[in-house]
């Protein structure tokens, strides 16, 4: 737990009592702070009541004697429109911070390495930390991912704290200043939040917010936005810039092409580690984020032979195209984050020969926009309250059942996948769909699905070596 001696003997207000914040009231009472908590969810208030942490409603009380609220960063302070303590607290001329802000202001002497994209974030923050941990870096990860940032270790001046960082969270840490700041990709989200695209844009970009060399950027450049941050932020100088894509090659940067990874950070276009070979990094979408964790490892002082080393180790995210066995044949891969059509063409380009599990709550749009990868999906099998709407847009393009349940689907996959014989058979759990229907979370989905998956029949094998239907 992180001291935040900074705060001793002083009020600190401290709203929305999830992880984040329990986890920073927990740390200030720890480090001598007079903690006010509120929650406006009466279970969230209750759960703190069982820590024994202050409570003292931050709508009526008196704010003379404070000087900051410390902000869960899923709390609105701007747009759609701020809630309503933090417009007191502004009105009042206080500070509004969240957590990783207060982590920066404690922890001076490590160094800060910062992630953030639309997408992506998550898995190369994962790979990154892996990477320097398994290099023996002395390397805490949280942030956005994991861990909230006030329960981490202390580190020292030779110590790294690697953060996931939000767009919420990248608007609420004023002091911070990243040693390594990696961009993946921009895209539309959260646009409610930031008062649109610009604003949204603003909030990412806060990553490098005041970098100077010998400090780095590490910049996604295959959507036009991020190319355009990264030939704005070239033009003025002020930093290190490293250049990262999966479509071109890039002058002194790192860059996949044909699932090659090739490193030009020194001007020599060096064939360093082949993606092909690491199925549990399938697609582009996925490459990006190993050149992004390979360009950033590398500027930390990995050598590129440990670095392609530790990437081999790795095992992924739960849920996230995680590997759930591989059966007589047949590759099992739980996507049950893929909540979203968005998110499930990303698994759905990365298979030949695909039994596709979908279907649950469907989100806005359903599934139509995935017809271009129809034709690498054998058979469909729906689950779920969506069944019959996606049945529906499947209609004659998609052989399909409707399964209905996922023990259901599981098993008529399997049974289909063994039927056709065909090599490089993947069964997919991505469901384009949240999972509130029939399961609490989609973390219990996807374990269902891994649970499901041990429980088969059949002569169980190992993946080395195994790239049969990737794309």
């Amino acid at each position: 737990m992180i001291p935040i001696f900074f705060f001793d003997g002083y009020e600190v207000a401290v709203l929305g009592l999830g992880k984040s914040g329990i986890a920073a009231a927990q740390a200030l009472m720890k480090s001598g702070a007079e903690v006010w908590a509120w929650d406006d969810n009466e279970d969230a208030r209750q759960k703190a009541r069982a820590l024994d942490i202050p409570l003292v409603d931050l709508h009526s009380c008196n704010l003379d004697d404070l000087t900051t609220l410390v902000l869960s960063p899923g709390i609105p302070h701007t747009f759609p429109e701020p809630h309503p303590v933090v417009t007191r607290f502004r009105e009042a001329g206080l500070e509004v911070v969240c957590d990783i802000e207060l982590l920066a202001r404690a922890m001076r002497d490590s160094a800060y390495i910062g992630v953030t994209g639309t997408n992506g974030k998550s898995t190369t923050t994962a790979l990154l930390g892996h990477i320097l941990q398994l290099s023996g870096r002395d390397c805490e990860v949280g942030g956005n991912l994991g861990q909230p940032a006030l329960s981490l270790n202390r580190l020292d001046e030779n110590g790294i704290y690697l953060l996931e960082m939000s767009s919420y969270q990248l608007e609420l840490v004023p002091s911070i200043t990243f040693d390594f700041a990696v961009l993946l990709n921009i895209g539309e989200d959260h646009l409610d939040r930031h008062g649109g695209m610009e604003g949204y844009i603003a909030a990412k970009r806060r990553v490098f917010h005041r970098q100077t060399s010998p400090r780095a950027a590490i910049i996604g450049v295959d959507d036009p936005v991020c190319r355009r941050i990264y030939d704005e932020l070239k033009a003025v100088g002020d930093q290190v810039i490293i250049p990262v894509s999966v479509n071109e090659r890039v002058h002194g940067g790192v860059y996949v092409i044909d699932g090659w990874l090739y490193d030009d950070m020194d001007g020599k276009e060096v064939q360093a580690i082949n993606l092909n070979d690491l199925p549990q990094l399938p697609g582009k979408h996925n490459w990006q984020n190993a050149a992004a964790a390979y360009a950033t490892a590398r500027s930390a002082g990995v050598p590129a032979p440990t670095i392609g080393a530790c990437m081999r180790s790795f095992q992924g995210l739960p849920h996230r195209q995680e590997i759930a066995g591989l059966v007589d044949g047949v590759l099992y891969i739980n996507d049950s984050k893929g909540t979203n059509a968005e998110a499930a063409s990303k698994a759905l380009g990365c298979y030949q020969t695909i039994y596709w599990i979908a279907g649950g709550r469907a989100k806005e749009g359903g599934i139509t926009s995935l017809a271009p990868w129809f034709p690498r999906i054998r058979k469909a099998f729906l689950i779920g309250e969506s069944a019959e709407a996606f049945a529906g847009t499947l209609g004659d393009l998609v052989p399909f059942e409707i399964s209905g349940t996922l023990e259901t689907a599981v098993a008529h996959a399997r049974e289909q996948a063994l039927a056709d014989g065909e090599t490089g058979a993947v069964v997919l759990l991505s469901p384009a769909c949240a999972s509130w229907d029939q399961f609490r979370s989609f973390e219990h989905r996807g374990d269902t699905f891994c649970d499901l998956v041990d429980e088969l029949p059949g002569e169980r094998e190992t993946l080395d070596g195994y790239s049969g239907g990737m794309q």
